[in-house]
C-alpha cells in the first residue's frame, strides 16, 4: 500500500515549500515533491543568483564610477568573472539547503523526482504512488521562447543561461526590456558589454506608472544602455560567429549583430505534464490554472498556486498564497490583500512599486491626486550621492486614501515596504506625511512626496 499524506505539495519553489512548510506547521502529515533542487527556479536559477550578480557588478562599477567623488582611488581595477560565479553558486547552494532544513525541522518528506497526478487523491513520483488528502500544484513557470530562436543557453539565452555564462561578452542584445531584461542587461553593461535592448512596446518596464518608466529609462541610457522601442524582432541567424537578429519598426527593417542574445520576453506558466488531464483539470486559454477564489481547481481537494494561476509572477506573492492555501486546507480563513503586494526591480538605482499607478487609477474612475519628492533633494542621498530618481504617491482625490506608491532610487526595494504598510492600512497621504521619519534617511523622500499630495513640501 502506498504511503499517505494529508498534503502533498508538488514543486519546491517559493510558494511549494512555503505551503509545505505552513502546512507541516499546522500538523498536517505533508510531503513535497521536487525532481530537481529544492527551492526551484527563484532559488536556483531566478531570484537568488540573479541578485547576486546584481550585487558583485554594481560593488565593481561603483568603484569604477563613484569612488572617486568621494575621494576613494582603488588603483588599477579589475574583476574575475569565474570568482563572482562561484560566489553566486555558493550563495544558491546555502539557500538550496537551508530549504532542506527547514524541510527536517519540520517534518516535510522530500520526494525526489517528477510528480504526475494520477487520480485526484494520488500523485505519482517517478512512478511510485503517494496518497493525499489534498494536493497543491505550485509548480512555478519557465521562459516564453521565440519560435524562429533556437535556444541553445550558450550564445542564445534565457535567463538560466546569463547566469551561467563563461565570460562577459562584448556585445549583448536583450530581447525584451522587463525586469529580467534589465536586470541581466545590467549586469553584463556594468562589467563592460555593450548591451541594447530591443522591446516591442513603446516604454520599457510598461506595468510600470508612466513617470518612473520614461525616467528609469534615462538612468540607464546615462549607464551605456541603449534601447529600442516599438519593435520587433522578427529572424535570427545564428550560423556565423556574430548572431544577427533583424528588427522591424514601423515597416522598416534593421540588422543588428551580438555576441550574446537574451530572450527576456516573458515567463508562461509550467502547467503541463502535470497529468492534468487525468483529473478533469483544464487549462485557459493563457496556460494557467483555473481556480477560484480559495485557491481550488474544479476538483476541490486540489489546489493551485503561484505562477501556474493568474497574477503576478513574483515570489513573495507565491509565499503569500503558499501560506494562505496551507491555512485554508487546516480551516482558517486567511485574506491576500493583492494590491498591496509590491513589485521591485533590482537595478542601480532600484525601481519598486505598489498599488495602482496613475493611469490605472483614472482608468477605475476615480479622481486622482499625485505627489512626487526626487531624491536629489535629500538630504541622506545627497550625502551618499545617490541622487538619481523620485518617490510618486498616487491619491484618491476624494477620500486622500493612498493608491499607489512608485519609486525609483536607492534602496526603493527596502522602502517600499512603508507603500504596503500605507494602503494595507487605508492610510490617507497626510497621514503619512504627518508621520515622523527620521532624519537624514532616504524614507523622508516618503514623507515629502506624501506631503507634496497637498501642495505642502517642506524642501521643494
Amino acid at each position: 500500500m502506498s504511503e499517505k499524506y494529508d498534503v502533498i505539495v508538488v514543486g519546491s519553489g517559493p510558494g511549494g515549500y512555503v505551503a509545505a512548510i505552513r502546512c507541516a506547521q499546522l500538523g498536517l502529515k505533508t510531503a513535497c515533491v521536487e525532481k530537481g533542487e529544492l527551492g526551484g527556479t527563484c532559488l536556483n536559477i531566478g531570484c537568488i543568483p540573479s541578485k547576486a550578480l546584481l550585487h558583485s557588478s554594481e560593488l565593481y562599477y561603483q568603484v569604477e564610477h563613484h569612488f572617486p567623488e568621494h575621494g576613494v582611488q582603488a588603483g588599477h581595477l579589475s574583476f574575475d568573472f569565474d570568482k563572482m560565479m562561484e560566489r553566486k553558486r555558493v550563495v544558491v547552494k546555502g539557500f538550496t539547503q537551508g530549504v532542506g532544513t527547514l524541510f527536517q525541522k519540520n517534518k516535510v518528506t522530500h520526494l525526489k523526482g517528477t510528480g504526475v497526478l494520477k487520480s485526484a487523491n494520488t500523485v505519482s513520483v517517478d512512478g511510485a504512488e503517494f496518497q493525499a488528502s489534498s494536493i497543491i500544484l505550485a509548480t512555478g513557470s519557465e521562459p516564453i521562447r521565440l519560435p524562429f530562436l533556437s535556444i541553445d543557453e550558450k550564445r542564445v539565452v534565457t535567463s538560466t543561461g546569463a547566469l551561467a555564462l563563461e565570460s562577459v561578452p562584448q556585445k549583448m542584445i536583450v530581447i525584451g526590456a522587463g525586469a529580467i531584461g534589465v536586470e541581466l542587461g545590467s549586469v553584463y553593461s556594468r562589467l563592460g558589454s555593450q548591451v541594447t535592448f530591443i522591446e516591442f512596446l513603446p516604454r520599457i518596464c510598461a506595468t510600470m506608472d508612466e513617470a518612473i518608466s520614461r525616467a528609469f529609462q534615462q538612468v540607464l541610457e546615462k549607464q551605456g544602455m541603449s534601447f529600442h522601442l516599438s519593435s520587433k524582432v522578427t529572424a535570427a541567424d545564428t550560423t556565423s560567429q556574430m548572431i544577427k537578429l533583424t528588427v522591424e519598426k514601423e515597416g522598416e527593417k534593421s540588422q543588428f549583430e551580438a555576441n550574446v542574445v537574451l530572450c527576456a520576453i516573458g515567463r508562461r506558466p509550467y502547467s503541463t505534464n502535470l497529468g492534468l488531464e487525468n483529473v478533469g483539470i483544464s487549462l485557459n486559454e493563457r496556460g494557467f490554472v483555473p481556480i477560484n477564489g480559495r485557491f481550488q481547481t474544479n476538483v476541490p481537494n486540489i489546489y493551485a498556486i503561484g505562477d501556474i494561476v493568474e497574477g503576478p509572477m513574483l515570489a513573495h506573492k507565491a509565499m503569500e498564497e503558499g501560506v494562505a492555501v496551507a491555512e485554508l486546507i487546516a480551516g482558517k480563513q486567511p485574506e491576500i490583500d493583492y494590491i498591496a503586494i509590491p513589485n521591485v526591480v533590482y537595478t542601480d538605482p532600484e525601481v519598486a512599486a505598489v498599488g495602482l499607478t496613475e493611469a490605472e487609477a483614472k482608468n477605475f474612475g476615480l479622481t486622482v491626486k499625485t505627489g512626487s519628492f526626487p531624491f536629489r533633494i535629500n538630504s541622506r542621498a545627497k550625502c551618499t550621492g545617490e541622487i538619481e530618481g523620485m518617490v510618486k504617491i498616487v491619491a484618491d482625490g476624494a477620500s486622500d486614501r493612498i493608491l499607489g506608491m512608485h519609486i525609483l532610487g536607492a534602496h526603493a526595494s527596502e522602502i517600499i515596504a512603508e507603500g504596503v504598510v500605507a494602503i494595507e492600512n487605508k492610510m490617507t497621504a497626510l497621514e503619512l506625511g504627518n508621520t515622523v521619519h527620521a532624519h537624514p534617511t532616504f524614507t523622508e523622500a516618503v514623507k515629502e512626496a506624501a506631503l507634496a499630495v497637498h501642495g505642502r513640501p517642506i524642501h521643494r
